[in-house]
């Protein structure tokens, strides 16, 4: 899933030239002098990892795919993480979920709510500031002052800004190499928004902001000594956007152990639809509304008995209003979101906004479920239609395909076992760790 597009960069903001920076390196990190080398005869790293929202718990898309791969790496590296918490969540549970880190430092940040008044103080601000808002609001003065400190004491063989949302607290133009980990295309998701918007005074700030966000996010990839995308799509489209950059993929990956099929599996509620995710998150909100609305009365209309239950954190009054009418169970934040998917006949991702790859869809499929999406819910991930999964992009085409396999028991057998065999094959996290580091080691060669 590999595929680099070099650069030849010649950064005058820099201190160091990225030859002076590679001969540093080859002479501070030299294995023989002071390193110790992995099982496998590499050189054993050491890694700052810095994160704008947390880590722990895991229940979200981006905190999973980070925390598994910390979890991995940490085993074999010395790796330090900078991140922040939210209020209510225990910065000391991360440091016992991550046993193996070097060191972990977890701030406490709230990024401002979209309807509070720091929101919009941010939003004004940002007018005069070459940042787009939701970049702009999540810079954290304590994490620049704690990432600095840690480059100024130490010696790391690279940064990786996890998210676009960290990039604003590290310094590109740092003595080190930065590796820009870029879970989604984030300016195509505020483009899709702008596209989806049919008040004309939002589409109008919205345009304004998807345009901040892909000046921002292509300098980004310019700067950086490399990024690393979750798709091949995504590598593709800001290898595009941005070219002569050194871009490459990893695959997605899936907790095989956690995520499995139960004695549940093909017994549970025949007519049961199930969608996970945080909720907090405009594109899953914008999903949940979208299908409420224009795809379960049709598939209401061929199966009245069909009943949707939504899980995940924080839901909005939108999404509570919206169920409520249409006779929808909505759990808001679970421990274990297992035996939701246990008990549905049917995972579906109706998603009309989003970058990057959605675990959820692998999380799904790890268990044993068949999967209705659209296109752009099953964006990047290596599925074949028919096999793996079944895609529709319209109303009435996704709520046909709902009824199908509603109706064709078999048929959804068939789809969830060649998905969790997949799974089980190719996408365990200790694979995509590897294809992770071994995208970092490319810089140092």
């Amino acid at each position: 899933m590999t595929n680099i597009t070099s650069k030849n960069k010649n950064r005058h903001d820099n201190v160091y030239s990225l030859d002076d920076r590679r001969r540093a390196k080859v002479s501070v990190n030299d294995p023989a002098k002071t390193q110790d080398e992995d099982t496998a005869g590499n050189e054993r790293l050491n890694i700052l990892w810095v994160k704008v929202g947390g880590l722990w718990p895991a229940n979200t898309g981006g905190r999973l795919r980070s925390f598994h791969i910390l979890s991995q790496l940490s085993k074999k590296h010395k790796v330090t993480i900078l991140t922040t918490h939210l209020p209510g969540e225990d910065p000391d549970a991360l440091k016992q979920q991550l046993p193996s880190c070097h060191q972990v430092i977890s701030l406490p940040y709230a990024s401002p709510k979209r309807d509070s008044t720091r929101f919009l103080l941010s939003l004004l601000k940002s007018w005069f500031s070459p940042l787009p808002v939701d970049l702009y609001k999540n810079q954290v003065g304590d994490l620049q002052r704690a990432v600095l400190k840690k480059l100024n004491v130490e010696t790391y063989n690279f940064c990786i800004a996890d998210f676009l949302f960290a990039v604003p607290n590290v310094p590109l133009n740092a003595s080190i190499p930065t590796i820009f980990f870029a879970h989604n295309v984030e300016y195509m998701i505020w483009k899709r928004l702008c596209s989806n918007e049919s008040n004309p005074f939002k589409r109008v700030l919205l345009e304004l902001e998807w345009r901040k966000m892909r000046n921002f996010e292509l300098s980004v990839c310019k700067k950086a000594e490399m990024t690393i995308a979750v798709s091949q799509e995504d590598c593709d489209q800001l290898s595009v956007s941005a070219p002569g950059c050194a871009i490459s993929a990893i695959p997605t990956g899936v907790d095989i152990e956690y995520f499995r099929p139960t004695d549940v599996l093909f017994k549970g509620k025949p007519f049961e639809l199930v969608f996970t995710g945080s909720m907090d998150w405009h594109p899953n909100e914008d999903a949940m509304l979208y299908f409420i609305d224009a795809i379960l009365p049709l598939v209401r209309n061929s199966i009245p008995q069909v009943t949707l239950t939504i899980v995940g954190r924080n839901p909005g009054r939108k999404i509570y209003d919206a169920a409520s009418k249409a006779d929808v169970h909505v759990t808001g934040t679970v421990d274990d979101i297992r035996p939701y998917v246990d008990q549905a006949a049917l995972y579906i991702v109706p998603l009309r906004i989003g970058g990057g790859t959605r675990l959820k869809i692998f999380e799904a499929l790890a268990m044993g479920k068949a999967v209705v999406s659209t296109t752009i819910g099953a964006e990047g991930l290596p599925l074949e239609e028919g096999k793996h999964i079944v895609r529709a992009d319209d109303a009435r085409s996704f709520a046909d395909k709902v009824v199908m396999l509603l109706k064709d028991r078999k048929q959804r057998r068939a789809l969830g076992m060649a998905g969790q065999q997949l799974m089980e094959e190719k996408y365990s996290w200790s694979t995509v760790a590897n294809e992770f580091e071994a995208r970092c080691r490319d810089i140092l060669v």
